[in-house]
Order: C-alpha cells, then sequence, then structure tokens
C-alpha cells in the first residue's frame, strides 16, 4: 500500500485550553502522577492566539553537546525561548530504553525561566545503530554540518523499517513533554539527513547513488506527508516547524532552478494543510557575510511568508573568530557581524512584516560583548 494512504487522525486545531501534568522526574511512571499529587496546569494549543506563538530570539543549543547542555543561556533576558538540537542516538541508544535525564533538566529550566521550547531531535546520518538494522541504507559522506565529510549509513528516508521505529520514537517523547507549558514547537524530521532540514546528500556522485537506490521524487515526498500526520496527530499542543522546505533532487537528478522553486512552494503549501496555523517555516542558514560553501539563500522566500504563517530564521552559526565574523557579516567584529545578520533576518516584506523569532546561537547569547546587540535585537520583535 501507497504510504500516502496511510491516514492519521489529525486533531482540530481550536483555542480551547488543555489540562497539562508538571513535568516528571526522569523515570517517574504514569501512576506517580497521583501518587506525587501533582497538580494540572493550563496550557493553550500552539497559535491558538497570537500568545502562544513563538516569538523573539531563541538561544540555539547545538547538536552533539547533548550530555552536556549549557544552560546558562536560558537565563539571558533578551531571549524569549531555546531552540535545542539533539541527535535520536544520543537519547535511545538502546531501543526502547531513551535517557531523558538531559531532557527534563532542560524543560525543568525552561520552565523555571520562562522560555519556550523548540526540539530538533535528529534521525538520519544520527539515528542509533539498532533502528537502522533490517533497514534499507547506503554509505554517503555527511555533505554540511557535523561530522562533515565522513562516510556514514544513511536510511532511505522512504524505508518502513526506519520510519516505523522514527515514529514510534516521536510518540514516546510526545507522551513524556507533549504537555509541558514550555513546549511551544519542534521540527518535523524523520526522511532527512544531516539536520532538520529537507536536505539529502547531492553531489554528482550521490545523486547517481540515489537514482541507484531507487529514489524518486514521489517516494521521498510521499515519506514526508506521512510525517507531517504523524506529527499533527502525536504533538497536538505545538506548532510544527519545517526547515528548508524543498525537494532537494528532481526526477533523475536533473537540475531546473524553476522546478525546485515550485517544489518548494508546494511542499509549504502540503504542509499547510496539514498543520494549518500550526506550521511554521524557518531557515538555517541566516548570515550576512559570505561563507567559502554557500547553500541557496531562504532569506526572501522564508520572510515572503511572514504575517501569513509562522516564520523564524536561525543563524548559520555562531559569531565568534576570524573566520565566522566574516560569514556572518563583518571579519574581525562579531558584534557588528552578529547584528548584520540580525537586520537581513528581521528585514520587513511587501507587506511590511518580519519573522516571529530568530534562533542565535549559545556562544553568542553567553558573551558580553554581544549584550547590546541582544538588547537590540530584541527590540525589533517589540515595535509595531
Amino acid at each position: 500500500m501507497s504510504i500516502l494512504r496511510f491516514q492519521y487522525a489529525v486533531r482540530a486545531l481550536s483555542g480551547i485550553c488543555l489540562l497539562s501534568w508538571t513535568l516528571l522526574p526522569a523515570n517517574a511512571q504514569p501512576s506517580e502522577i497521583v501518587d506525587q499529587g501533582l497538580k494540572p496546569q493550563e496550557i493553550v494549543r500552539c497559535a491558538s492566539s497570537d500568545a502562544t506563538i513563538p516569538s523573539g530570539l531563541a538561544v540555539v543549543l547545538p547538536s552533539g553537546r547533548y550530555q552536556s547542555l549549557n544552560l546558562q543561556a536560558l537565563n539571558n533576558a533578551y531571549m524569549s525561548g531555546v531552540a535545542v538540537q539533539i541527535n535520536w542516538r544520543d537519547i535511545e541508544p538502546v531501543q526502547g530504553k531513551p535517557d531523558w535525564s538531559k531532557l527534563d533538566e532542560l524543560f525543568a529550566a525552561a520552565v523555571s525561566a520562562n522560555k519556550w521550547v523548540q526540539l530538533a531531535i535528529i534521525p538520519g546520518f544520527f539515528s542509533p545503530a539498532w533502528a537502522l538494522e533490517g533497514a534499507k541504507t547506503d554509505l554517503f559522506a555527511i555533505p554540511y554540518g557535523p561530522g562533515h565529510g565522513t562516510v556514514t549509513r544513511l536510511p532511505m528516508p522512504w524505508d518502513r523499517v526506519y520510519l516505523d521505529r522514527w515514529f514510534a520514537f516521536l510518540k514516546q517523547l510526545s507522551e513524556r513533554y507533549g504537555r509541558s507549558p514550555a513546549f511551544r514547537m519542534i521540527a518535523a524530521s524523520g526522511p532527512t539527513s544531516v539536520s532538520d532540514e529537507m536536505t539529502l546528500p547531492n553531489s554528482p556522485s550521490a545523486i547517481q547513488k540515489w537514482l541507484n537506490d531507487s529514489y524518486t521524487p514521489s517516494k521521498y515526498l510521499a515519506a514526508w506527508e506521512e510525517a507531517f500526520h504523524v506529527y499533527a496527530d502525536a504533538f497536538p499542543n505545538q506548532c510544527v516547524s519545517l526547515a528548508g522546505p524543498s525537494l532537494p533532487i528532481l526526477e533523475h537528478g536533473r537540475m531546473d532552478r524553476p522546478a525546485h522553486l515550485r517544489a518548494r512552494q508546494e511542499v509549504v503549501d502540503q504542509a499547510l494543510r496539514v498543520f494549518g496555523r500550526r506550521l511554521a517555516i524557518q531557515s538555517n542558514d541566516l548570515h550576512a557575510g559570505h561563507a567559502p560553501v554557500e547553500a541557496p539563500d531562504y532569506t526572501d522566500f522564508i520572510n515572503s511568508y511572514s504575517g501569513r504563517i509562522i516564520t523564524g530564521f536561525e543563524m548559520r552559526g555562531g559569531s565568534q573568530g576570524p573566520i565566522p565574523s566574516k560569514i556572518m557579516g563583518a571579519e574581525g567584529n562579531p558584534p557588528l557581524a552578529l547584528r548584520r545578520s540580525i537586520d537581513k533576518g528581521m528585514a520587513a516584506n511587501n507587506a511590511g512584516r518580519h519573522v516571529n523569532y530568530l534562533q542565535i546561537y549559545a556562544g553568542d547569547v553567553l558573551s558580553a560583548d554581544m549584550q547590546p546587540v541582544l538588547e537590540y535585537a530584541a527590540s525589533l520583535f517589540r515595535r509595531p
């Protein structure tokens, strides 16, 4: 059966308040809710009102540091939220035995600091080994980000075994944190590779390998449509972000920029049909300078939707150091580099609207020299 035929009950979006239990300790069982006498507290569904839409500045806690999350940045007065990136293999190295301790710590700190949370949990290249057993995989070089250039196994985005295991993990995640008052957004992922972005290795040799592995756009997009429905059902209280919406490889690997743009818009339209007001689209590559290798610039595309749906940007990286500051917009001057990137991301579109949120890496948030820049950025969200 085509995975497009899989149906999931998408719960209706409404402004009705829901009851939510306070965060349980790491090893708590459902029966302990009554035993501990925990009191329910009210939360509202994401995007049921303007007050629940992810907005303002959020600090990025990047992947690869899950065991040493620096939560100090959550206390920054200019931050409204936190975007945490975690590899699936770091949470569930053993099937069915996830270690929630660090996420429990994160959510407790976010609730205490009154910050909203976006979770971006990365499967693909960073899936646990058990999740790939019996799944169809192939070897690719990691195209960017952590482990760049390393050749490792990647599951086929549409593989049934892999997706079923990923969706089972999402159910566990929802059961544990879905009603936390801090949990405002989750990044859609699954048919991915190196991040939550809709990207795949796409060098000429990689494209040929995909074609040999029976890649087709319909297979890829069908896997994403199924993922949309799973997220909509598993996380009815959260907004769902889609990073870099696109079709990374066209039919037969052909190159056609207008076709890529049409596909990008069609992906957003499909996600809108599933999530409605709960959809957020973002780009994770905001920078005002020039990088040695540039990806397609999504800035104008994302910003064109501002005012119609939830939109946001994540910085390409931090601004500290000569090379990062050059990429971000001002070589040797990190505060100016960050400010230029902020100004680029906050530019108004033709309707006079700008994005709902900006995500800034923890190194910049913790830097004393950056505080005036962060104050300036936060002020942009208070203007009419």
